[in-house]
C-alpha cells in the first residue's frame, strides 16, 4: 500500500478533526502530496496539496482558511488539519500522491489511497 490515510470519524459542526496520510519514504521523499474528497452524489473535489518540494501549499476554494495541510518527515506522514467544520465538508477523504512539483486540482494524480469517511453533523 503506497497511501494510508486515517483519521475519519464524527464531529460535531464547528469542531476540528485531524486526517493522516502515512506513504511510503520513496512516494513521501518524491512525490507531491494532497487530499481529496468526494461526498455522496457528488464528484470528487480538491482539498489541498504540498508539492514535493514544500514550496507551494494551495488549497480548494471551500476550505481555504479552515483546513491547514503540512508533513512530517518522520514519519513519511502528511496531515490535513480541518478546523470550523461544517456539515458539507461531509464526504470521504482521500489521500493522494503524484510527481509533479504543482499537481492539478482538476487532472488525475498517479496514485489515490483509499479513503478514510468524516461526517460532520450539524
Amino acid at each position: 500500500v503506497q497511501l494510508q490515510a486515517s483519521g475519519g470519524g464524527l464531529v460535531q459542526a464547528g469542531g476540528s478533526l485531524r486526517l493522516s496520510c502515512a506513504a511510503t519514504p520513496r512516494i513521501f521523499s518524491r512525490y507531491s502530496m494532497g487530499w481529496f474528497r468526494q461526498a455522496p452524489g457528488k464528484e470528487r473535489e480538491f482539498v489541498a496539496a504540498i508539492s514535493r518540494s514544500g514550496r507551494n501549499i494551495y488549497y480548494g476554494r471551500s476550505v481555504k482558511g479552515r483546513f491547514t495541510i503540512s508533513s512530517d518527515n518522520a514519519p513519511n506522514t502528511v496531515y490535513l488539519q480541518m478546523d470550523s467544520l461544517k456539515p458539507e465538508d461531509t464526504a470521504v477523504y482521500y489521500c493522494a500522491a503524484d510527481e509533479r512539483e504543482r499537481p492539478g486540482t482538476t487532472s488525475p494524480w498517479v496514485y489515490m489511497g483509499q479513503g478514510t469517511l468524516v461526517t460532520v453533523s450539524s
